[in-house]
């Protein structure tokens, strides 16, 4: 039994030994592997020495093993020794060290106090820098505030300083704030004697440059000076005045050059006065210059306190411009006055007075309420009345002393042409003028109402027809001129219901004469009458005298030019010639249905009313309005 488990024991081992896989373990490998490299014959001596080899090979590398760790040891031994002495001197060193740091303790503390004392020393020597800073001017400043002599000029550095004095003062209440009240009351105090005579030095250097504004090098400056002197209305105003003086007599002396040597703004070569002959252009062209001097002294003034507040000296400005004007009021107004007193033409007077109106109306809007506007103001009234007063002269003499009785053609008298024609003139200038509705209104009056009376004087001395044909003729003449204008409308009306008039008094005449050279007299006589019977028995409405009176107006049909006024023909108008006929032709057709119907009418015992007339009532006015 104990052979067979031996037996199977030895097979379970060699079966095992047959089923491993040596090229997957690799620990055999590497054993295999250094077997190889002494194990070199497979001999049965060999294979017998095995062993003991492998022994004797394990021992020399163990020996190997032993010769290398003895030397580690040595080493080892002598690092030891070498940190042990070195830890002897580390232990001196820290025994040096702490007899060191204890007599130096007093030292250091004395150091660190020093190294507090200096950075308290150098905090304060900044405050202090920061205060020279913020709160003191330099030496230079101050030199250059003050001005190094009397007649110093004002640079841009000037202002820097100035601005920075201000801005010190400010500062000052931040540092009373602070609790430093007397240092800051006695840095204030400072700043503002500094400041006030900067301030004087400034007014005197502006009060002597502000005539220069033009300079473009030192307009900057003074732009900067009113500013800065705006807040001492005292000194800015006087600087004003002195500006304004300076500005008053230079641009008078601007303006006498201009009338006399020809050294206008626009650049016109000639004197003014080379045209005083031609008042219209005279003055046309003084008024021009001052059209372009007073908008340049506007800008001027304006570019002098561009940096002002504006709501403080709008005011100023006004007042400026007005004191700046006011030296031109006397040789303008003495220029113009001579004009419209001399005796010129009612035309040339009305474009003086136009021309005033116009340009006082412009250099208003630039100065209002000053002493030029009020001086123009009052050229513009003496203007006016010179005007009328011309105008209403010129057309007395236009009329005459006596009226002029009209030729045997009846056209209108010389003067009515003559006063038209001025008329047309006045209002051609008045219809594009400034307030023209009222000045063409009052220019109407003046010359139609007496030119009206003239005419209708003029034909009060003429028959009834003659009369009528001639105020027809003066009133076509009249409205032909006025209908040429606007803000006519009420004067024509009333000159149409005149004319009107007198075309019915005209009509009635004419219809007159039509019923007599027709001898409708008694038949109109008759139908008017209405006597008791029958129309055939009445003499004069036999029917004999009935076919008597078709055959003329037969007759009248084919020539009616024949039977009309020889004065219908003098009628200027067309108009007034188509009425006048129309409304007597109808006049004669009315008669004339009034018999038809009267004949046609049965109980009048007409035997045969057709034979007795050709043509209807209808046909007959037909034919007549068509003449």
């Amino acid at each position: 039994m104990s052979e067979k488990n031996t037996n199977s024991a030895l097979v379970r081992r060699v079966n095992k030994l047959l089923e491993s896989r040596v090229e997957h373990d690799k620990d055999t490998l590497e054993a295999l592997k250094e077997l190889s490299t002494f194990f070199t014959e497979n001999t049965l001596n060999a294979r017998r020495n095995l062993r003991s080899k492998i022994e004797r090979r394990s021992l020399a590398i163990n020996e190997d093993f032993l010769s290398s760790f003895r030397e580690v040891k040595a080493c080892l031994d002598n690092i030891y020794q070498d940190v042990l002495a070195m830890n002897t001197s580390v232990q001196c060193m820290t025994n040096r060290l702490q007899v060191t740091k204890t007599k130096t303790s007093q030292l250091i503390e004395q150091t660190t106090k020093l190294q507090n004392e200096s950075q308290v020393l150098s905090m304060q020597q900044e405050v202090a820098n920061a205060f020279i800073k913020n709160l003191q001017l330099s030496q230079s400043e101050i030199t250059s505030l003050h001005g190094s002599h009397r007649e110093s000029p004002i640079t841009e550095e000037f202002f820097t300083i100035l601005s920075r004095v201000q801005e010190i003062h400010s500062n000052c209440r931040i540092l009373m704030q602070s609790g430093y009240q007397t240092l800051a009351l006695d840095i204030m105090q400072r700043m503002t004697l500094l400041q006030e005579a900067a301030l004087e030095r400034l007014y005197r250097w502006t009060q002597s440059q502000c005539k220069y504004i033009e300079d473009e090098q030192l307009a900057p400056l003074l732009v900067k000076a009113m500013s800065k002197l705006q807040d001492r209305p005292i000194l800015f105003k006087y600087i004003l005045d002195e500006y304004c003086a300076n500005r008053r007599t230079a641009l008078v002396g601007s303006f006498i050059d201009a009338l006399t040597l020809g050294e206008s703004i626009g650049g016109t070569p000639n004197p003014i006065e080379m045209h005083a002959h031609d008042h219209k252009r005279y003055v046309g062209d003084m008024l021009a210059w001052l059209h372009q001097a007073i908008p340049i002294e506007k800008e001027n003034i304006l570019i002098l306190v561009k940096d002002c507040d504006k709501t403080d000296v709008s005011d100023q400005i006004k007042q400026c411009l007005s004191n700046i004007t006011e030296g031109l009021c006397h040789p303008l107004q003495s220029r113009i006055e001579h004009i419209v007193s001399v005796e010129a033409p009612a035309t040339v007077l009305y474009s003086v007075t136009t021309l005033i109106r116009f340009y006082r109306a412009i250099i208003q809007q630039v100065i209002p309420d000053s002493n030029l506007d009020s001086t123009l103001y009052d050229l513009l009234v003496l203007s006016e009345k010179s005007f009328l007063s011309r105008l209403q002269r010129e057309t007395r003499i236009a009329l005459g002393e006596r009226a002029e009785p009209p030729g045997n053609d009846l056209v209108p008298a010389p003067s009515v042409s003559r006063l038209l024609y001025l008329l047309n003139e006045i209002l051609s200038v008045a219809s594009i003028a400034e307030d023209r509705e009222k000045d063409m209104l009052q220019i109407v009056s003046c010359i139609i109402d007496p030119l009206l009376q003239e005419v209708n004087e003029t034909a009060s001395r003429l028959p009834t027809v003659d009369m009528a044909v001639y105020l027809l003729n003066c009133m076509h003449q009249i409205q032909s001129t006025l209908g040429l204008y606007e803000y006519m409308d009420q004067r024509l009306e009333r000159l149409q219901a005149q004319s009107d008039a007198q075309i019915d008094t005209l009509t009635s005449e004419q219809a007159s004469s039509l019923v007599a050279n027709l001898n409708l007299g008694s038949i109109y006589t008759i139908l008017q009458g209405r006597e008791q019977g029958p129309l055939s028995d009445i003499p004069g409405m036999d029917p004999l005298s009935v076919k008597e009176f078709t055959n003329k107006l037969e007759a009248f049909l084919v020539m009616p030019d024949v039977l009309l006024l020889p004065q219908i023909n003098l009628l200027q108008s067309n108009n007034h010639r188509e009425v006048t006929k129309k409304r007597s032709f109808e006049v004669i057709g009315a008669i004339y249905k009034q018999l038809y119907e009267a004949c046609h009418d049965p109980k009048n015992l007409y035997k045969n009313p057709t034979g007795l007339f050709t043509k209807s009532p209808d046909e007959l006015l037909q034919i007549l309005v068509s003449q």
